[in-house]
């Protein structure tokens, strides 16, 4: 980059500076030499023209030169140095000459090439260019690199940062890679300084923009107005519509007059469609719109000539607890309540009769078009089975039923569709104890029984299964008498004591104190052993026995044999002592009588 002025000097295009020429056929030989005014002249001349530099500092260079791979930056140093072009991603339009900083990695490799890095000297001075941008507000370009979850990846002043999508654009983004490997206008909302992390929006540019068109929009707005809008986006509560600048809301009910499970089933994304303005909030910016209502009411087409005791066909659209909602037109539902679909008394859930999309025929027992309500009923399609029930279900007739619903106090059964009856749990078994009516009979189940009581008027039949046969209680009362004795085996324990199944598949209870065997250890699970009958009620069908009494009182008998044993063993002794007692005061008193003759 210089060129020959004139003999013996050459100019520096650059600098502009003349210097002299060199006579290289002398540098090296020993009568080279130069006095202390000349070499502090090269010096100076040396020191305009080479830039001193330091390793992992950052200094400003200018591009000479480009390729396909690197780009050459010149520092004023002895040499240019070289940077990998891809460093350059984010300023695909940068041309020779322009003015960039560079990081110096290595004045020389080992071929002599001055090694700079652009990405670094971005990232060293991006902290502050960055904290600054937040502080000022100011309106950055970003580079985006690549998409992530939730958002896109952008480089900024070398740092990447997060662009979350929610913040691309006003409306919501749906395919982010429309945006990757391109520059957009960003603006710095929050820096993490303890983790380094960056959230910049594209949207927050634009806010202010879009909140000046919405209150342009929203002053010219009237309740009843209709505008064309297009669908923004769909959620399961309603549609976002777009107005030209301004959001405004279809709630799911103000979609049709029909009856839907998601807005799609009605519109799509991008499609462009009518809207009523039923309502809007200047402050809030909210603005509520209507599709059904650009359309005439179902109930204002519906038949003059309907009435209440009509029959109308129609489909299950809905099932809830209470009953079910029947569409018999487009628009127009009646409900059926749940006393209204059965002639039972036992009420259940709607869904135990009906499920959603059954095609079904009821009538019509109250219509209200002012409040636009209908009620209907399937049962009122049949006569009540209950007016002839004394007839057809007598006290002591016997029938075969279905267990529909099963609770801890009895089996509800029917005896016909709308007819039940109640099975209570004391009326299953005359011997066997049931602690659940589960036990006894399952969902399905038929069930023979007997009727033991019919209440018309308040439409409840009392049945049960262990009068179908005579009550064994009666012959048990003269087998289990107190103090009899039975084999029992022990088959199950409680705190309290052990259930005994006992003879005739009838069971008995032995109290714990009674559990206790002649060894001293307690009799066990499974366990077969001699239990004493303490105590039978045939009402209550209890039955109290002991096994520890059987070798109690075995034990006690043997004690009364061997106290009366005892007994007599010491009457034996006693009289035994009298009668010698006695002999030697008979010796005593002859002896005394002789000895005073004697004298």
């Amino acid at each position: 980059m210089s060129e020959v002025k004139e003999k013996g000097t050459y100019k520096d295009v650059e600098s502009n500076i003349v210097y002299e020429a060199v006579d290289w056929t002398t540098i090296g030989k020993k009568q080279d030499s130069y006095n202390s005014s000349e070499k502090a002249r090269l010096e100076g001349i040396y020191s305009t023209t080479i830039t001193n530099i330091a390793e992992h500092e950052v200094v400003d260079g200018t591009v000479v030169a480009m390729n396909e791979k690197e780009v050459l930056v010149r520092i004023g140093y002895k040499s240019d140095g070289v940077v990998a072009l891809n460093e350059f991603r984010y300023n695909p339009n940068m041309q020779v000459g322009e003015k960039i900083e560079v990081y110096i990695e290595k004045q020389e490799d080992r071929e002599g090439q001055l090694i700079l890095s652009h990405k670094k000297a971005r990232i060293v001075k991006g902290w502050d260019r960055m904290n600054a941008a937040l502080a000022s507000q100011e309106i950055v370009n970003g580079f985006i690199k690549c998409r992530t979850k939730g958002g896109l990846i952008a480089d900024v002043f070398g740092i990447e940062c997060f662009l979350p999508g929610s913040q691309i654009d006003m409306k919501p983004v749906r395919d982010y890679d429309q945006y990757v490997n391109k520059i957009m206008e960003l603006k710095v909302v929050k820096i993490n300084q303890e983790f380094r992390n960056v959230v910049v929006s594209h949207k927050a540019l634009i806010e202010a923009e879009i909140e000046e068109q919405k209150k342009v929009i929203i002053s010219k707005m009237e309740k009843g107005q209709v505008l064309e809008g297009t669908v923004k986006n769909i959620t399961s509560y309603g549609v976002f519509i777009d107005l030209g600048g301004v959001d405004g809301l279809i709630h799911i009910t103000d979609l049709t007059w029909e009856r839907i499970n998601h807005p799609e089933e009605i519109v799509k994304l991008d499609e462009k469609i009518n809207v009523v303005i039923l309502d809007f909030d200047n402050e809030k910016r909210r603005i509520s719109l209507g599709l059904k209502q650009l359309k005439a009411h179902p109930w204002d087409k519906l038949d003059t000539e309907l009435k209440i005791g009509d029959k109308v066909k129609g489909r299950v659209r809905a099932i809830e607890d209470y009953g079910a909602f029947v569409e018999v037109m487009p628009g127009v539902e009646g409900l059926i309540h749940v006393s209204e679909i059965s002639w039972s008394q036992h009420l259940r859930s709607a869904g135990d009769f009906l499920k959603a999309g059954d095609e079904i025929e009821a009538v019509i027992v109250m219509m209200d078009k002012e409040t636009r309500k209908m009620s209907l009923s399937i049962k009122q399609m049949t006569t009540d089975p209950w007016s002839d029930i004394l007839d057809k279900y007598p006290k002591g007739s016997k029938h075969t039923v279905i267990a529909k619903n099963i609770t801890g106090f009895g089996i509800f059964v029917e005896l016909e569709p709308g007819i039940d009856g109640l099975i209570h749990i004391s009326d299953l078994s005359w011997s066997k104890k049931i602690k659940h009516p589960s036990e006894f009979a399952k969902l399905g189940d038929k069930i023979e029984c007997i009727v033991m009581e019919v209440d018309a008027e308040s439409k409840r039949i009392s049945l049960g299964v262990k009068q179908l046969e005579e009550n064994p209680w009666d012959a048990f009362e003269s087998v289990f008498t107190v103090d009899s004795v039975h084999k029992g085996t022990v088959t199950g324990i409680t705190d309290k004591g052990a259930v005994i199944a006992l003879p005739y598949g009838i069971e008995g209870f032995a109290p714990k104190r009674h559990l206790l065997k002649a060894d001293g250890s307690n009799a066990n699970t499974d366990e077969q052993l001699d239990f004493k009958v303490l105590e039978f009620n045939k009402e209550t069908r209890k039955i109290i026995v002991s096994h520890t009494r059987m070798h109690q009182e075995a034990t006690d008998e043997q004690k009364k044999i061997e106290r009366k044993e005892e007994k007599e063993a010491i009457k034996k002794v006693q009289d035994n002592v009298s009668k010698n007692t006695l002999a030697d005061l008979e010796g005593l008193a002859k002896l005394k009588k002789d000895m005073e003759g004697a004298n």
